[in-house]
């Protein structure tokens, strides 16, 4: 399936380059909705890899790339369901988001996240799935899930610590604390700054740039420098269950889906 229009996310091949684009209001909150139509395309990405050289992701939405897992719906289940069974939905939920975002990591194209606005959490991990991350001005990143009582788990932290290390890792997971774009540019985890609204621009630039390069030399050499920390992933879905039976995670959960906030999702 060469294009895809669905609820939550779109995609489509033109000129060898597939182009994911998430438009679920307000801000691409990933929730049971969203997974589904992420591993509709990953079936279909695993089909279009012959015929593309390169995989950008980015937002429709205003407010920004993705504010996260979608916490009312993790909440709302969380309260219709037994005790015993919650820790094996939410389970259930990371084991299939992993397979999504590990896809989506080791893929033989060239990946690209266009980022502007929140990207936060789950939104974050997405990004860190992708070779390169070129972000407009406003971009801001953050994990606040310490605030929830919990630690990313869609991968993020095995993904950061191999792209940057641990202070990194530190800093963002045990402070809460969000990092600006020229920040992020700084520390390298964006590749490349763009001017505000400007970032899908860009990012369509890059992939016409390597298209002009052999397709299986780029597949090798990915293999070569961003290996798949399998271990670490497993061992993050194993500490997120373990932290989610605690009282506290309930209770963080209630404050966000509580808050008259406009954006609760900020920190």
């Amino acid at each position: 399936m060469k294009s895809f229009k669905g609820d939550t996310l779109s995609w489509k091949l033109a000129d060898g380059c597939i182009e994911l684009s998430l438009h679920r209001k307000p801000c691409n909150e990933i929730g049971s909705a969203t997974l589904e139509e992420l591993e509709r395309f990953v079936e279909a990405h695993e089909s279009l890899t012959s015929e593309a050289h390169a995989l950008i992701i980015y937002s429709e939405e205003k407010a920004g790339f993705c504010a996260g897992a979608d916490l009312r719906e993790l909440y709302s289940r969380s309260q219709e369901t037994a005790a015993s069974e919650r820790v094996a939905g939410v389970r259930d939920f990371l084991e299939r988001i992993h397979r999504v975002m590990n896809s989506i990591d080791s893929s033989p194209l060239t990946t690209i996240a266009a980022v502007h606005g929140v990207t936060f959490g789950g939104g974050f991990e997405l990004a860190l799935t992708c070779d390169l991350i070129i972000a407009d001005k406003m971009a801001r990143f953050c994990f606040p899930e310490l605030r929830l009582g919990l630690i990313p788990g869609f991968g993020g932290i095995p993904r950061l610590k191999r792209d940057l290390g641990n202070a990194i890792v530190r800093d963002l997971l045990l402070t809460g604390r969000s990092l600006n774009a020229a920040r992020a540019h700084a520390v390298g985890l964006v590749s490349q700054l763009a001017a505000e609204g400007e970032s899908l621009r860009v990012a369509r630039s890059t992939a016409a740039q390597i298209k002009k390069f052999d397709r299986d030399t780029g597949a090798s050499a990915k293999r070569f420098i961003k290996p798949m920390p399998y271990e670490e992933l497993h061992r993050e879905i194993e500490i997120f269950c373990d932290l989610f039976t605690l009282p506290a995670v309930e209770a963080g959960l209630r404050r966000f889906v509580e808050s008259t906030d406009t954006q609760p999702y900020l920190p």
